[in-house]
């Protein structure tokens, strides 16, 4: 197997560490003494800062806030609309958050490939018919789905995060297909 490290992380020049603004090489220095590495999407949206601070915090506000839906929910929204879009890079790196999450290495394959037959609940199944449907068609998307989502026990708060995920991925999702953003290595084995 080729070692994605001898790849280019993306079609666009990425910039050095020494060459980016002090708070953008702090955060990524941050996520590099957390994680052990630094994700490939760091470094490639570091290309132009202001777009990496707003990205990065619309990322952190949608996904670590105090919600009614779980963190590794929120991941299973990712994985499963990534899947849609085809975004390798989204579909492994937050395949291997979500396994973290939840503490399953099984799942995060389940749902990039049908999360229809995934081990999850009828709950986590509605809410990601619904986050796909925002994701691939959202000018469809009707009171009746909503609905379909109180049922299974979301209010009107966990409808605005389940679309804001889904929404935001898709720019996400878009951009990594774009700029070729390749996977580290590292998230291929962690959470197995």
């Amino acid at each position: 197997m080729s070692n994605t490290t001898e790849q280019p992380i993306s079609r666009f020049p990425v910039p050095s560490l020494d060459e980016m603004p002090e708070d953008v090489r702090n955060r990524i220095l941050d996520v590099q003494e957390k994680s052990g590495f630094i994700p490939n999407v760091f470094l490639v949206l570091a290309k132009r800062p202001a777009e990496f601070r707003a990205f990065f915090d619309y990322h952190d506000a949608l996904m670590e806030k105090e919600s009614n839906l779980s963190k590794g929910e929120r991941e299973m929204i990712v994985v499963a609309t990534s899947g849609y879009n085809q975004c390798q890079y989204c579909v492994v790196a937050h395949g291997a958050i979500l396994r973290i999450r939840e503490k399953n290495p099984l799942i995060a394959d389940q749902i990039a490939v049908n999360y229809h037959n995934a081990d999850i609940t009828p709950r986590q199944k509605a809410m990601l018919d619904f986050a796909v449907k925002v994701s691939q068609t959202a000018q469809e998307v009707s009171d009746a789905d909503i609905n379909e989502l109180k049922q299974h026990g979301f209010d009107d708060e966990d409808v605005w995060d389940i679309t804001g995920i889904s929404a935001f991925f898709g720019l996400s999702n878009r951009m990594a297909n774009v700029t070729a953003m390749r996977p580290n290595t590292e998230f291929y084995s962690l959470g197995r």
